[in-house]
């Protein structure tokens, strides 16, 4: 078994919605990001990596790549989904919590769960999606961004 951690934060900036967990997410802003922005993604796609001992997003899909400009973020999980294969590891579960005061998540929180456990190739079960708010402190409190953290277990297949 392995485990592996990921965070990810994200300004907000124009926009009208953010993506997270490969949903898009109606709000009053945008992120301010190279691919898609989807904080939910990014931190997972870190904390496979990491889990796999592959390194970090950067390292495989670099801000300063124009391939990535406004990707979709769910093309760095399928990736990092397909080296773990090629090294005989599967996810055995992922927790994956969501730092904001806005958006709101419990009006998408199931549907965010279904597209995670879905590229991750894993039952509902084992996929745990959650939200808090920073009480009004800091950059998130006072809502000038987003930020996510992600636990990932691997589990090596005979």
């Amino acid at each position: 078994m392995r485990i592996g951690s990921g965070i990810d934060v994200h300004a907000f900036g124009p926009g009208d919605f953010v993506m997270l967990g490969g949903v898009r997410v109606a709000h009053t802003q945008g992120v301010v990001a190279h691919s898609d922005g989807d904080v939910v993604l990014h931190a997972l796609t870190d904390a496979l990596l990491g889990a796999g001992g592959l390194g970090d997003i950067g390292q495989h899909f670099r801000d300063t790549d124009p391939r990535w400009k406004g990707a979709d973020s769910k093309h760095f999980v399928r990736e990092v989904m397909h080296l773990l294969r090629d090294r005989k590891l599967r996810v055995g579960n992922a927790d994956v919590t969501v730092l904001a005061e806005r958006p709101k998540l419990s009006p998408v929180r199931d549907e965010i769960r279904r597209q995670v456990a879905q590229l991750l190739e894993v039952g509902l079960e084992q996929v745990n999606i959650k939200a808090t708010t920073t009480e009004k402190l800091g950059f998130l409190g006072r809502a000038e961004g987003i930020a996510a953290q992600a636990v990932v277990l691997l589990i090596a297949v005979e």
